[in-house]
């Protein structure tokens, strides 16, 4: 078993990406799934996937410009290197929304990786994600970092980046299974939301990476949802069939707004 890190660094970061990169792997089918909002084209757990794909495959080519010296890379170039790898990699809704999730732990991370700026950076986290979306809605991912982040305020200031880590997790699981009653889709399908269920997964690898304890992440009888139908899917504002257009807006972040 690992020894605990008493900060997220470099070495713990890389760990973070490997890990949830592994668990949606294993993850992945069964999150494509359950995806029925806000479409149900079944591709959250792979869009996920390739997110965090491209974000460890960011880290790794930081950490392969070290292999010839003594030092691994600075903390700081390892954190921005994930957030920047999973924006340029992210896939669908899903994807996005995850990048922006570590865009702004990233923002937070990259002056220190101790349990304070943890909790700050989970709360900069969910504010990030959330002013990325046009109409937040509640159930969804939204609502699961959202519940994480408070999870990790509420632990006391003498808390440990472990704990902070373990209460951001079981704040966000807690979330998650109360997602089908939040949101009527999801009810009538009988699932959590999928894009929760990644979130979960990817905290949970954090939880693992800063613990050396595996956590799983599944919530509910995954592999044991209905078909998915197009009457999972919200209507579009007109009663017609709902779709949605992603779009990459390279520009500063003072720009952005």
């Amino acid at each position: 078993m690992p020894q605990s890190p008493d900060a997220l660094d470099a070495v713990a970061v890389r760990a973070w990406c490997s890990l949830a990169l592994e668990a949606l792997g294993r993850q992945r089918a069964a999150i494509d799934a359950i995806n029925v909002y806000p479409v149900a084209d079944g591709d959250t757990g792979t869009n996920l996937y390739f997110t965090v794909e491209s974000a460890a495959a960011a880290v790794e080519a930081v950490f392969a410009a070290h292999e010839t010296g003594p030092t691994v890379p600075a903390h700081a170039d390892v954190v921005r290197a994930m957030a920047h790898g999973a924006l340029i990699g992210a896939r669908g809704n899903s994807g996005t929304i995850l990048a922006q999730l570590l865009r702004g732990m990233a923002a937070v991370l990259s002056e220190a990786g101790d349990a304070d700026h943890l909790r700050t950076a989970l709360a900069e986290a969910a504010a990030a994600a959330r002013l990325a979306v046009a109409r937040p809605v509640e159930g969804t991912v939204l609502t699961v970092a959202a519940a994480a982040a408070e999870a990790a305020a509420a632990t006391g200031r003498d808390s440990g980046l472990e704990a902070v880590a373990e209460a951001a997790y079981e704040g966000a699981r807690a979330a998650l299974a109360a997602t089908p009653g939040q949101l009527p889709v999801l009810g009538r399908a009988g699932v959590v939301d999928a894009g929760g269920q990644g979130l979960v997964t990817v905290l949970g690898a954090l939880l693992e990476a800063v613990g050396g304890r595996a956590r799983g992440g599944a919530v509910g009888p995954a592999p044991e949802v209905p078909p998915l139908t197009g009457d999972c899917a919200e209507p579009g504002p007109d009663g017609g069939p709902a779709f949605e257009v992603i779009y990459l807006l390279e520009a500063s972040d003072d720009a952005v707004a």
